[in-house]
Order: structure tokens, then sequence, then C-alpha cells
């Protein structure tokens, strides 16, 4: 075989292995890559909750009425000690047919009553007048000492008693004139035939001034002594009442920091922790898990002109600020992994996937602190394939750009 033709072949069979390594050759791994970076870090417990107006007050009837009917709507502003409910006094039954010939029957037996007692009353008077004649009589006989004094004294007795007897029959006649007056005030006073003489009512009106929150009672109607009317407050002065878990509520603490934020305007609003509830109670989830929960509730202390339309029971999303930093070194949550008892990173250098341990620190969820084992700047991979090793080539992306 010719010698050009040797080298050629050699050439040409060359050529196919070296492509051959070329196509088999391990290809670089694609990754996601961030820098690790130094910046502010805040951990929170974010929860829906609701204003409310932090002094609400419920208007009650203080006696029995017939309540007239309440023009005041929801959201009137009020001032204090304004008129806001009038109550009537209770209205009188209508005597159907039979109630009224009751009545009417009641009040012939109270006239009869009546004219008994005046009788009995004439009666009485007529005996202690003969009672007191006839001691008279004993007196002068007994001066002359022509009777024994226990004759006087008997007289004098049936005097007394006679004359308690007309005191008695006195008042019986009251009585019975009394009970004629209540019987003819049944009679008269239904409602299908009203006095004619001025109503008495009962004005209530309102502890403090603000606003209509809730119109209990609307119509006019008989209501009962201590029966709600209305609530009113003042809402320009408004709390936020944010229920959270209960192992989520002994993080926070009085005093804290809380961001309002998907409540309708452009910023979020600054709030403070008034009280955190020392009883919870159990809640349902929405996948149906009995959840105990307990209630925070917060100031709001942004200026009032940047929450004006806020109002009572209006949604808000809490965000309870429980851990802040400004100067944090930090990377992705999901470029941290588990490696024995530790946490591991991968870091890209120079085109290799370098292990690298580290310390953890705090974290929200998304990002977390990085206490040793990094710098600031590094590039870090997230979310490492499992094919990756330490050493591995790797094609790095930086993620967001």
């Amino acid at each position: 075989m010719p010698a050009g033709r040797t080298i050629t072949l050699a050439i040409v069979a060359a050529a196919i292995l070296g492509g051959l390594a070329w196509g088999f050759r391990p290809r670089p791994i694609g990754v996601d890559t961030v820098a690790v970076t130094r910046a502010m870090l805040r951990i929170t417990v974010e929860e829906e909750g609701r204003t409310r107006v932090k002094d609400r007050y419920v208007v009650t009837a203080p006696v029995d009425g017939y309540a007239r009917r309440i023009e005041l709507d929801v959201g009137d502003a009020i001032e204090p000690g304004q008129p806001l409910v009038e109550l009537e006094p209770v209205r009188s039954r209508v005597l159907d047919p039979r109630s009224r010939a009751e009545a009417e029957a009641r009040v012939a037996g109270a006239r009869s009553s009546l004219a008994r007692s005046e009788a009995e009353a004439r009666r009485s008077e007529a005996q202690a007048d003969q009672a007191m004649i006839e001691y008279r009589r004993q007196k002068t006989l007994r001066e002359r000492e022509l009777i024994a004094q226990s004759l006087l004294d008997e007289a004098e007795s049936v005097m007394r008693a006679t004359r308690a007897a007309v005191r008695a029959a006195e008042s019986a006649v009251d009585v019975a004139r009394y009970e004629l007056d209540a019987a003819l005030t049944a009679l008269n006073y239904s409602a299908a035939s009203p006095g004619s003489g001025p109503m008495e009512t009962v004005l209530v009106t309102s502890p403090v001034g603000g606003r209509i929150l809730k119109r209990i009672h609307e119509s006019e109607g008989l209501v009962i002594g201590g029966q709600a009317l209305l609530e009113v407050g003042d809402p320009s002065l408004l709390e936020v009442e944010v229920d959270v878990l209960s192992k989520d509520a002994v993080r926070i603490m009085p005093g804290g920091r809380v961001l309002l934020e998907r409540w309708g305007g452009d910023t979020a609003l600054e709030a403070r922790v008034r009280t955190i509830e020392p009883t919870g109670f159990t809640k349902i989830s929405a996948l149906g898990v009995e959840e105990q929960r307990v209630l925070v509730i917060a100031d709001i202390v942004s200026p009032s002109g940047e929450w004006t339309r806020l109002g009572d029971g209006y949604r808000v999303e809490a965000r309870f600020v429980v851990w802040e930093e400004d100067d944090v070194l930090q990377v992705p949550t999901s470029a941290l992994f588990r490696r024995n008892d530790g946490w591991a990173v991968f870091v890209a250098d120079a085109g290799r996937a370098r292990l690298a341990s580290v310390k953890r620190g705090r974290s929200n969820g998304l990002v977390t602190e990085i206490l040793e084992g990094l710098e600031n700047g590094v590039e870090v991979i997230i979310h490492p394939d499992a094919a990756i090793e330490d050493g591995s080539r790797v094609a790095p992306f930086r993620a967001g750009g």
C-alpha cells in the first residue's frame, strides 16, 4: 500500500476517534446561580386580620316601651347626647267583643261594690253616732254616781270600736272607688280608643360622638328593657384584630412592629402590637384541621390621613415582625441542602461545582442567614440537581440575569 494512502487512512481514523471522544465526553450541567449578598433580613408571621372600632357602644332600651322608627342610617355622624331613639309607653291592647264585654262587666261589678261599701260606711257612721250618744249618757249618770264605773267603760269601748269601723268602711269605699277607676281605665284606654292626654316619651341619647355602626332595631315596635337598638362608635379610632396560631403567638411581643398590607392602599401601614390575649380558641381551618389560635390586637400608628378610607370590619393582611437585621449575609434557602449532620451548598467556581459546608442562622423561608462557610459575592447554585457532585462541570446561568 502506498505510503500516502496509509497516512490518509490514519488521519481519517484519528478524526473519527476524536469525534467519538468529543461526542461521548461528559457535558457540563446547566445550573442557576445567585451571588451571596449582605442585605436586610426580616422574619415575619403573616395572617389575615380585620379592623374594628376600639370603643363601640351598644345602645339599649332603658325601659320597656314602644320604639318609634329610627331615622338614622348606618354611617350617619352623631354627637354626644344626640337623641337616637324615642320610646313611647307600651300601647294598650285592642279589646275584642268578648274582652270588651268582660271589661264592662267588671265596671258594673266595681260600681256595685262601691255602692255596697258606701252603704256600709253610712251604717257604720250611724252606729258610731249612737255609740257616742250612749257614751255621753252613761258618763252623765256616772258623774251623778247612779251607775257603776264598769258600765261607763263598756260604753267607751263600744264608742271606740264603732269609730274604728267607720274608718275601715271609709277605706273600703276608697278601695272600691279605685277598683272602679281601674276597671274604667281598662275599658276606655284600649288601642282602639287612646286617651287624649299628652303622651310621655323617653329619649335614648348617644353616649359618644362618632357614627352609627349598626342598626339592630330598625322599624318601630315593642322593645323590652335592655334590648339592643343601635351600635355607635368613632371609626377614626381603629384597631386591628388578627387570629394567629398559638405557636406563632408566643413569638410575637407586645410593642412589636406590624405591617398592614393589601388593605386597598398603595403602601403598607405601620402598626404596633398592643396586646396578645391570654386565652386561645379552637378554629377549623379550610382543610378541616383543628387549630389553636390566639387573638392579637394591634394599633395603627401610621398618620390617620393615610387610611381615612378604612372602616370597621375591613380586611387587611398583617405581617408581624419577630426579627430583623439590616446587614445579614444571606443566600436563597433553595441553595441549601442537608449533608451529614449539617448544611451545605454548591459554589460555582471556574466551571466546577465545589461543595461548601456552611452554618446557617435564621430563615424566613425564602432566604437564610449564613453564619460561617461563605463570603459575600460568591456564586452559589440554587436548586442543585441530584447529579451534581463535588467537582462536577457546570454551566452557570445567573438567576434573574
